[in-house]
């Protein structure tokens, strides 16, 4: 799978093709307003730092999923996000992550990982190297934890 291929739409509405990001580490995070990981987005924030410079892009997936957890407008989304905890990370308009509606990126990643790559909840996360192969971790997985930092140092190195 080269997740490069896929593409999805801004919040503001404007084609958000992966291509673009092309070279760089990518990590694609289905996000929820109301949910109670919803501070990750603090942590998600702080990882953009740090690793931008470096070539790390966090791109959030709003999806409402998983107990109804973002039912707002991609405007109300936005306007959460950047208030509440000062998101400036790039955004995808809001898109189904699971089932036969799923986003074809997050149907490849099953398809070609297995059931148990598929987001469980809010907050799953998938590392995608600068070849385009993606890792997936789990909504628990929290943005500080040692194998995602691990992994997101050794794909920033590779």
């Amino acid at each position: 799978m080269d997740a490069f291929d896929f593409a999805f739409t801004s919040i503001d509405g404007r084609p958000m093709p992966l291509d673009a990001y092309r070279g760089k580490v990518l990590l694609v995070v289905n996000v929820a307003s109301f949910c109670g990981l919803t501070p990750q987005y603090e942590g998600l924030e702080t990882l953009s730092k740090q690793y931008r410079d470096q070539g790390l892009v966090v791109i959030g997936v709003p999806a409402n999923d998983f107990g109804a957890q973002e039912p707002g407008t991609e405007a109300e989304i936005h306007s959460f996000c950047t208030t509440r905890f000062a998101v400036d990370f790039p955004m995808t308009s809001k898109v189904p992550v699971v089932g036969p509606a799923a986003h074809p990126f997050y149907e490849r990643v099953v398809a070609e990982l297995g059931a148990d790559a598929a987001p469980k909840w809010n907050f799953h996360k998938y590392l995608v190297g600068r070849d385009g192969k993606v890792t997936s971790f789990g909504s628990r997985t929290a943005p500080d934890a040692p194998e995602l930092l691990g992994a997101i140092e050794a794909a920033l190195k590779g």
